[in-house]
């Protein structure tokens, strides 16, 4: 089932997950998710600005991209509640460099009109308690932005093609939580993932939350046949 709370969210990342966290989301998307990545985070770098932050940051892999493709005088932000999950992101080399803050994303420890860029990459499932408390929290995100500031979003999606969609159900069904647990000895966090992966919403449906939560500009790119999408949306 899907945790009903943030405490209960907060404890599917314990140690023992973070410790095999990026291990495992390589095999399970045959290293998908490190382009994916990449891909985000070099469309978010060319926006310029100076007030960068990745939001649920868990182990720091975006904020790591991040680090790396900012400007000289950039100063990025890696937000998350898991402290476990936050200790590895700091034994990255990129650390150094990078504003670790502990917080809940729905009540942001950042000023109205003070960030340039928000990202976020597969955690927006996590935070997905029902559709009212995403838009909130997406309105939370439109509240820290500057005017101009902009929000892109990698995650899990449903494939508009249906033959698609069903392997990707059957992938994450099957395979999933067996091969998770394995390689982290913790079954509830993959089992957890299973669960959501084929519940969450289409690149489509994404992109009207955005728009409920007041942006602007919304627009998505599908990825690997929809498997995963991005979605890069404004504050107006």
């Amino acid at each position: 089932m899907i945790p009903e709370t943030d405490n209960a969210v907060e404890k599917i990342f314990s140690p023992k997950v973070s410790r095999t966290y990026e291990l495992v989301n390589h095999l399970l998307t045959f290293g998908c998710d490190v382009l994916w990545r990449r891909k985000m985070t070099r469309l978010a770098s060319r926006g310029g600005g100076t007030e960068w932050a990745d939001l649920c940051t868990g182990t720091g892999e975006t904020a790591a991209y991040l680090r790396r493709l900012a400007p000289e005088g950039t100063t990025v932000h890696a937000v998350d509640f898991s402290r476990a999950m936050m200790a590895e992101a700091m034994k990255k080399p990129e650390g150094k460099g990078i504003d670790f803050v502990v917080a809940d994303v729905k009540a942001l420890p950042f000023e109205d009109n003070s960030l340039d860029l928000i990202t976020m990459s597969f955690a927006t499932r996590n935070i997905n308690l029902s559709r009212e408390v995403l838009t909130k929290t997406f309105a939370e995100y439109h509240r820290v932005l500057k005017p101009g500031g902009r929000f892109f979003n990698l995650e899990t999606s449903q494939p508009p093609n249906g033959w698609v969609r069903r392997l990707v159900h059957v992938f994450a069904k099957g395979l999933v939580k067996p091969i998770g647990a394995a390689l982290s000895g913790a079954r509830p966090a993959y089992a957890y993932l299973a669960h959501t992966i084929p519940r969450f919403y289409s690149a489509d449906d994404l992109a009207d939350i955005l728009r409920d939560a007041g942006f602007e500009a919304v627009r998505f790119k599908r990825l690997l046949f929809g498997v995963a999408a991005i979605h890069e949306s404004t504050k107006d």
